[in-house]
């Protein structure tokens, strides 16, 4: 994992402890800070967030905030042209989620942390199939994987 980009299921999972995943959360991203791997913010995420918590209350110092800008839009616009939703996902849901598709391989971003396997991680999945994107899903459901840091490389018991 060279860099991640947060999405903002991981943001409500990190700041609400009462969350299924919320010690996974706060797990990948201590070892960010710790392995100072880049941990990216999108300004979509930002807007998502803001809706229910202010974005002030996460510690902003340790995220690079990104925003999407016309080399995301245009390599969007190829993404959603070439890959079509399933229609029982909402059309502005999966529109935020190929956005952040597209700031990841634009930014070369390795990993995309997320509690959102039903859209997010499925279309990102998809695009790697299709050799449309290389990042690679990390769901939290799954719980803490320190291998993600070491190149899938997992250490062995003492």
């Amino acid at each position: 994992m060279n860099s991640v980009l947060l999405d903002t299921s991981f943001l409500i999972s990190l700041s609400d402890p009462t969350r299924a995943n919320h010690a996974a959360a706060v797990q990948y991203y201590r070892e960010c800070v710790q392995r100072q791997v880049p941990m990216y913010l999108s300004t979509i995420v930002i807007s998502e967030f803001q809706v229910k918590q202010a974005i002030n209350d996460l510690p902003l110092r340790n995220f690079v905030v990104l925003p999407f800008n016309v080399d995301h839009a245009m390599l969007c616009g190829v993404i959603l042209r070439k890959m079509a939703r399933d229609p029982q996902d909402d059309r502005v849901r999966v529109k935020d989620d190929f956005k952040l598709l597209a700031q990841c391989e634009c930014e070369l971003i390795s990993h995309l942390i997320s509690e959102d396997a039903s859209t997010l991680a499925k279309y990102l999945d998809r695009a790697c199939e299709t050799g449309l994107a290389t990042t690679r899903t990390v769901l939290l459901r799954d719980g803490f994987d320190a291998a993600w840091f070491e190149n899938g490389q997992a250490r062995l018991p003492l």
